[in-house]
């Protein structure tokens, strides 16, 4: 007899929809736990995709690719936009309606996502709690690992600009300091505007200003639903956010803005 013919594959069973639509599993009887739970559940599957795509877009920028990189980057702001839009769904739980089941929660906090913490170290965050660094070998090997600020500065050497052989060379584990040899080659590539380096530069400022936008929202969404009050897991909620706004993730990509004027204005 031979082999039975293969099943038919299926759109549920290509997503795994059994197992994924089986994920959701509310403490609580109230209604709104369903939409804390999908939201943030959605909001991992973003990160992973963020993740996926940053891999992608350091290998394009260490070899060069202008339009890889471009593509990529860009869809890694498309997604930071989409993971914004997801707090409009969530705000429109009232602190009444998130506080019937709050204490369900716990201990958990979204500041306990693994995932993000990945996000922030390839953006170049090196300083994290000792217990994250000691339990989460995602988390070390991110930190030992070049950020997205390293990656471009290869991108820009591979197409000729000035970077600073300490700047090439550096330990990635690191935090990265602004740098005002960098800075000088950012003003050699931001001097010809029609440069595939420039387009390249300003599209990790678009990810940056994404991921501060995404912050800033999120503090506005904590405020709005637990004011002041202490976050789930202890951490400190809106004071915590708060404290992270507008800390670029690229102070050089922002810096050399003001230097450019300068030239500019003085016609330099």
């Amino acid at each position: 007899m031979g082999e039975p013919a293969p099943q038919a594959l299926t759109y549920g069973g290509y997503l795994r929809l059994d197992r994924l639509l089986d994920c959701q599993e509310p403490r609580t009887g109230a209604h709104d736990e369903l939409l804390f739970v999908i939201i943030h559940q959605v909001y991992e599957l973003w990160f992973k995709q963020i993740l996926h795509e940053a891999d992608l877009l350091q290998r394009r920028l260490e070899d060069g690719d202008s339009a890889g990189a471009l593509s990529t980057g860009r869809r890694i702001t498309k997604i930071l936009k989409t993971v914004v839009g997801q707090l409009d769904v969530l705000e429109t739980m009232t602190p009444r309606q998130f506080a019937s089941f709050r204490d369900a929660l716990g201990t958990s906090s979204g500041f306990q996502s693994a995932q993000f913490r990945q996000i922030e170290a390839r953006l170049g965050r090196r300083t994290f709690p000792a217990s994250d660094l000691r339990d989460d070998e995602g988390l070390k090997a991110a930190v030992a690992r070049r950020s997205l600020m390293d990656s471009l500065l290869r991108y820009l050497a591979a197409h000729g600009y000035p970077v600073p052989a300490a700047a090439l060379e550096r330990d990635p584990s690191a935090p990265w300091r602004a740098d005002a040899g960098v800075q000088e080659a950012l003003l050699k590539v931001y001097a010809d505007e029609s440069a595939p380096a420039v387009e390249v530069c300003e599209m990790l400022v678009d990810l940056d200003e994404g991921v501060q936008e995404w912050r800033y929202r999120h503090v506005k969404m904590v405020e709005r639903t637990i004011g002041a009050k202490l976050g789930t897991g202890g951490s400190a909620g809106a004071d915590y956010l708060r404290s992270t706004l507008f800390v670029p993730a690229f102070p050089d990509l922002w810096e050399v803005r003001s230097q450019i004027e300068e030239t500019v204005t003085h016609g330099s």
